[in-house]
C-alpha cells in the first residue's frame, strides 16, 4: 500500500506518518528528510540541493523529483510507503503517478491559527531533523533530541510572518494537488484538530472503513 500524507504546516504529518509506519509495518519517506540526507552524504543531488537550501528556498521540482525516484527504486519500499511532505504541487503529483501507484492520499486539516500555535512552539534537532514541541512532544532532556542527542533549535520559517508566507505557499500550490486526488476518488480528509493519539484514531477509523487494518 502506498499513501501520501498532506497537510498545512504545523498539522503533524510528519508525527502521524511515524504512527502510520508502526502501526502498517511499512516505511515512510520525509521529503525534508530526504534532502537533508543526500546534503550530509554529499551525493550528486544532495550537492545540488545544498545550493538551494543555503538560499533558503526550495528545490526544483526536477531535483525533488528525481531525488525521490532515486529513493523509491531501493527494495525497502516494495511494500509500500508513506510519503510525508512530497508530492508539494501538481508536477510533482504527476511525475510520482509515474513510478508509484497511489492508493491514499490522507490529508490533516488545521486552521491558519492553529498551524501559527504550534510551530510556534516547534523545535527541530540541528543533527537528525526529528521534531518535538514545547508543549505536547518534548524531549526527555530539555532541548536535546531523545533520537541522536543533537541541539534542538527554532527554525527561521516557524515564526509568524514566515509561517504565514508559507501557508500562502501551500494554499496556492497544494490544492491542485487535493482536487487531483479527489477526482481520483483516493482523498481521505481528516479533522486535524485535538491531540494526537485523537487525530490518529480517526485516520485509522477512516482506513479501517476502506478495509485497512
Amino acid at each position: 500500500m502506498n499513501f501520501i500524507i498532506l497537510g498545512p504546516q504545523g498539522s503533524g504529518k510528519g508525527t502521524q506518518a511515524e504512527l502510520l509506519v508502526a502501526r502498517l509495518k511499512i516505511p515512510t519517506i520525509s521529503a525534508g528528510a530526504l534532502y537533508r540526507d543526500n546534503i550530509s552524504k554529499k551525493t550528486k543531488l544532495g550537492k545540488l540541493a545544498e545550493k538551494f537550501t543555503k538560499q533558503g528556498v526550495l528545490g526544483p521540482n526536477y531535483l525533488t523529483n528525481n531525488m525521490m525516484k532515486a529513493e523509491l527504486s531501493k527494495p525497502r519500499y516494495k511494500k509500500g510507503v508513506i510519503l510525508d511532505g512530497y508530492p508539494r504541487n501538481i508536477n510533482q503529483a504527476k511525475f510520482l503517478s509515474k513510478i508509484r501507484d497511489i492508493n491514499w492520499a490522507v490529508l490533516i486539516n488545521i486552521s491558519q491559527k492553529e498551524t501559527l500555535k504550534r510551530l510556534g512552539g516547534r523545535r527541530v534537532c540541528s543533527r537528525c531533523g526529528k521534531t518535538y514541541h514545547v508543549i505536547n512532544k518534548r524531549p526527555k532532556k530539555d532541548m536535546i533530541c531523545d533520537k541522536c542527542r543533537g541541539k534542538l533549535i527554532r527554525r527561521a520559517d516557524d515564526y509568524p510572518k514566515a509561517i504565514k508566507k508559507r501557508l500562502a505557499v501551500y494554499n496556492r500550490e497544494t490544492k491542485p494537488v487535493l482536487d487531483y486526488y479527489k477526482k481520483q476518488g483516493k482523498l481521505i480528509k481528516i479533522d486535524g484538530a485535538g491531540s494526537i493519539k485523537v487525530i490518529f484514531k480517526r485516520i485509522l477509523g477512516e482506513l479501517t472503513a476502506k478495509g485497512i487494518k
